[in-house]
């Protein structure tokens, strides 16, 4: 069984302000995919806070899989992005892309979406925009085949190549 982190980016959420709604969305999702929930957190838009929870996950083999909500968007706080990419080996563009590419056709607003995704030894990091609607829709349309990619990934399988 895969093993997936939550990580929220939300300063009002951090202060007890705001219910975080998109991490149990996804919590609900990956857990009726066949996924283990293993760690979920809430944090202030920090980059450095953010980046140091994604690292020691990563480095300690906590979780296959992070999956990150909020933090995307243009507001000054928000840095999701650049505190994923700032512990990223290798960037894994595709997934945003098709996230993006998806979520076009219910509004044209999710071209502001800055997401990223990587990987990190051997843990896959991927960015979920911060609302809960979208975050049903997004992770809803990639999760299979994130599981393909983490046993790639894990060594599980060898390619991706269909016959």
């Amino acid at each position: 069984m895969k093993r997936v982190a939550i990580i929220t980016a939300s300063d009002s959420g951090f202060r007890g302000e705001r219910e975080d709604l998109s991490g149990p969305v996804i919590k609900e999702i990956v857990e009726a995919n066949g996924y283990a929930c293993v760690h979920e957190i809430l944090l202030p838009d920090d980059q450095e806070r953010l980046s140091e929870e994604m690292r020691t996950i990563a480095d300690e083999n906590l979780a296959d899989l992070i999956l990150t909500t909020g933090g995307t968007g243009f507001s000054a706080r928000d840095c999701m992005p650049e505190a994923t990419l700032a512990i990223t080996e290798r960037i894994v563009p595709g997934i945003t892309e098709a996230i993006r590419a998806y979520s076009m056709t219910f509004t044209k607003r999710a071209m502001l979406s800055r997401a990223t995704a990587g990987i990190r030894k051997s843990t896959l990091i991927v960015n979920l925009p911060g609302s809960p609607k979208a975050v049903r829709e997004s992770l809803a349309f990639i999760i299979k085949e994130l599981g393909h990619g983490l046993e790639i990934l894990s060594g599980e399988a060898s390619n991706c190549a269909r016959k």
